[in-house]
């Protein structure tokens, strides 16, 4: 008599438990909280009815890209070096494109500002405005890295933007105003909301007098200004009577050109003398020593 074992049928359960269900929508909301937290423009504070921005924080920000401008400018401007200038322009596109398509929190200047005014209690603006606003910059320096960065044009077109990038982050830094959060109230119905020191809930003060009291100070430092700029124009500066006695070339020896025993001057190559053409923006700008000496032109 033989005996048959017959084993119960394992049931695969398709349909999830109510502990499955709990377990997979705690980390379907998990993984949305920080995707949500990544890609993310503002934060959300409560009582505040729009997503927001510290106001310090991007004060400090744009003060730390307005530093780098201001050098990168001055070496185009004073020495003709236009290298530190694509650089920067390198670095601005990227903060920019980051605080726009992802996170402002994640572009590295907002995170060296933020962490600079950490210890300063928060004021948050409107985080809408923001958005627009740097999408100007950031379309300022696509425009910039297109016609600098990549073609290495430069001329009267890369001043004007470059211009108008250091007056935005001047005004921010400095005064706190936001001009193309000005701009954004011209192509929004919703207009701005919680603005830096609340001008946009605030209604438009009257003009105030200076006075005469004030107006007194300011002419009084005008003259002051004018008198010290004169004097300083008359006055010759400290240190500049030492060139006075260094030795001529004819000291050291060396003889002149059209003098018996100089030396003549190589013919030019065409090729160099080419390469060593001054533009007509350096010339314009009245750079041309300094145009050559930049690129090894004799």
């Amino acid at each position: 008599m033989s005996h048959q074992t017959h084993s119960a049928p394992i049931h695969t359960n398709s349909t999830p438990t109510h502990a499955h269900t709990g377990a997979w929508r705690a980390t379907h909301l998990a993984r949305t909280t920080v995707s949500t937290q990544i890609f993310q423009f503002g934060e959300d504070i409560d009582g505040y009815p729009i997503r927001v921005l510290n106001e310090r924080a991007v004060r400090a920000a744009s003060g730390l890209l307005l530093l780098g401008a201001m050098i990168s400018f001055m070496n185009a401007m004073l020495r003709g070096n236009f290298q530190p200038t694509r650089f920067f322009v390198m670095v601005f596109m990227l903060d920019m494109a980051i605080r726009v398509f992802i996170n402002p929190l994640f572009a590295p200047s907002m995170i060296v500002g933020g962490w600079v005014v950490r210890h300063q209690t928060p004021d948050w603006v409107g985080a809408p405005q923001k958005r627009f606003a740097w999408g100007i910059g950031l379309v300022l320096g696509v425009v910039m890295f297109w016609t600098m960065g990549i073609n290495q044009i430069v001329g009267p077109i890369n001043m004007l933007v470059c211009g108008t990038c250091l007056t935005l982050m001047f005004f921010e830094t400095a005064f706190g105003i936001c001009l193309g959060c000005k701009v954004y109230n011209l192509f929004h119905k919703e207009k701005a909301q919680h603005c830096p020191g609340g001008v946009c809930e605030l209604p438009a003060a009257p003009p105030k007098r200076l006075g005469l009291g004030k107006m007194a100070v300011l002419l009084a430092f005008v003259g002051y200004a004018v008198a010290a700029g004169q004097w300083v124009a008359a006055t010759k500066p400290v240190g500049l009577s030492q060139f006075d006695d260094m030795a001529t070339l004819e000291d050291m020896g060396v003889k002149g050109a059209g003098q018996p025993g100089a030396v003549s001057a190589a013919p030019a190559d065409p090729a160099e003398a080419e390469r060593c053409q001054v533009p007509a923006f350096a010339k314009a700008m009245g750079h041309e020593a300094m145009w050559k000496q930049h690129n090894n032109c004799r």
